[in-house]
């Protein structure tokens, strides 16, 4: 078995093609379906579910109001509490580090499983880090005794 030297020339051409293959298939990738943007509920940072009925026009309840107790419930991708007047604010439920899922409110703390940031779950204030960016503010309404996105 005999061993083939390398040229400069062969490995010269080699390098151009790979590097013309390299921008080819980033241009093709860049046009894709793939690339295009997702509605703002698919991502890591989105707020959950659409609160949608199956008709697109009635407004689905995320739960019912007597079930947002104590330190707060996480439901449909949303950390609700209730403020001392009674009132409901909702938080999303994905933390700002890295797009984990927090855990339900306990302690007074909305901790994130994945890296141990935590939270103030009335504000979203970030408490301990690595997320430096509080939990953002999910409007939502309450309407007979059901809560609902706003």
């Amino acid at each position: 078995m005999s061993v083939q030297q390398l040229s400069r020339r062969s490995v010269l051409t080699g390098s151009v093609a790979a590097v013309a293959a390299a921008v080819a298939g980033f241009v093709v990738a860049r046009n894709s379906d793939a690339a295009k943007a997702k509605s703002p509920t698919s991502a890591a940072n989105g707020y959950g579910p659409s609160t949608r009925g199956t008709d697109n026009n009635s407004p689905k309840p995320i739960v019912a109001l007597a079930k947002v107790t104590g330190d707060g419930i996480i439901a449909g991708g949303v950390v609700l509490t209730r403020d001392a007047s009674g009132g409901v604010q909702g938080r999303s439920a994905t933390c700002t580090h890295q797009g984990c899922s927090v855990l339900a409110p306990h302690d007074g703390k909305v901790v994130c499983p994945c890296h141990g940031s935590e939270f103030d779950p009335a504000t979203g204030r970030v408490l301990r880090g690595p997320a430096t960016q509080p939990l953002p503010a999910v409007p939502v309404r309450v309407q007979g005794d059901e809560v609902y996105r706003a």
